[in-house]
């Protein structure tokens, strides 16, 4: 004879008649019948202790990559001479200077550009100690 693992499971035979001929071992009615054997004991580990400087440091780093951001979007908000001389050198693949063009806001955070037909992709990159530790991301488009 043919014994449905779930009806017939460790709890043992059957003990609730559902329909003439059906039976099951849920007496409970509910989805998960033995919590021990359904939620087993979390498994407990010891975490290390953290070192939060390095976090902090890079925080502050993204604060001063924000703050570069600021700078260079409002110049390129409110000046539509700056933006047109922005558009021509990326149009006319002269990076060297979009970034002096980008540079020539304040800002003091490397910039890495890279552009296509549609827009104008921007990341300014901060590291600490020799690690790259922050990265902003701007996209603007023009198309």
């Amino acid at each position: 004879m043919y014994y449905h693992p779930f009806i017939y499971g460790h709890q043992g035979p059957p003990r609730t008649v559902l329909y003439p001929g059906y039976y099951s071992n849920i007496t409970r009615h509910s989805l998960f019948p033995d919590p021990k054997t359904y939620y087993p004991s979390p498994y407990y580990r010891k975490l290390p202790e953290v070192d939060p400087s390095l976090f902090k440091e890079s925080a502050e780093e993204m604060r001063i990559l924000m703050l570069d951001a600021s700078k260079m979007l409002a110049k390129l908000a409110s000046s539509k001479e700056f933006a047109k001389q922005v558009m021509t050198a990326a149009q006319a693949s002269n990076t060297k200077e979009v970034v002096r063009l980008l540079k020539s806001t304040g800002i003091k955070s490397d910039v890495k550009v890279a552009f296509n037909p549609d827009g104008l992709n921007l990341k300014l990159e901060a590291s600490v100690g020799g690690t790259k530790a922050s990265e902003l991301t701007i996209a603007l488009r023009w198309r």
